[in-house]
């Protein structure tokens, strides 16, 4: 009898283990639609999804315009991490078959992150997804110190259903917003617009110049001087 139960207790904690790692692989994946735990959480979504149809009410449109504050440029500029919290512990995790996800990075981590990528030049190229540069759009950095659009990110990640770099694929990593590709495009804009006009006031002093200034050049001194001639008439 004694045997039976030790190699039952044995198939139970083999069951138990064998659940505990599908469910993390399924919480890895984030196929929440297979995923025992988020099976209520998506049912509560209906529920709140249903009241708050049942709740919204018609708005009349009455034609005035309401005053919307521009947002602050400083605000706009600002960093933030799209998810602080880590996310809960799996039951294998909890089990110790599998070690837990690794803790928020601090600002300083951060930092060394971001001068990693600075060095790399990541926000120079485009972005790796769509190929294009970065311009004013949203930028996200991820904890491997790879940077892409937070559009093409977002879409990736909906694409493949799981949370892996596109380049290194890091599982489970973490996501800056940041604006280094926006910068770089403003001083890239401003230096341009500065090239234009440099080349504009440039042109028009030398256009002055050849005016008031004859060439060494004799068939060119020659003309000089008689364009001077046709334009000059007796007072």
């Amino acid at each position: 009898m004694l045997k039976n139960k030790g190699h039952s207790s044995k198939k139970d904690n083999l069951a138990v283990n064998a659940v505990a790692l599908q469910d993390h692989i399924l919480h890895d994946l984030q196929l929440r639609n297979l995923s025992v735990a988020d099976h209520s959480k998506t049912q509560v979504q209906k529920k709140e999804n249903k009241s708050l149809k049942r709740d919204t009410k018609a708005i009349i449109d009455t034609g005035l315009k309401k005053t919307t504050q521009c947002p602050k440029l400083e605000d706009s500029e600002k960093e933030y991490v799209l998810d602080p919290k880590p996310p809960p512990l799996t039951l294998a995790q909890k089990l110790g078959l599998i070690g837990p996800p690794p803790p928020p990075l601090s600002s300083d981590e951060w930092e060394k992150v971001k001068q990693r990528s600075l060095l790399q030049g990541d926000s120079v190229q485009p972005c790796p997804i769509c190929k294009e540069e970065f311009e004013l759009r949203p930028q996200v950095l991820l904890s491997c110190s790879h940077v892409f659009h937070k559009a093409c990110l977002q879409a990736f990640e909906k694409f493949t259903n799981k949370k892996t770099c596109p380049l290194c694929r890091k599982n489970q990593y973490q996501t800056r917003v940041i604006h280094d590709g926006a910068r770089l495009f403003r001083i890239k804009c401003a230096t341009r617009i500065q090239a234009y006009w440099r080349g504009y006031v440039v042109r028009k002093w030398y256009r002055n110049l050849r005016k008031t200034v004859p060439p060494t050049d004799a068939k060119l001194r020659k003309k000089f001087f008689e364009k001077k001639t046709q334009d000059w008439k007796p007072a």
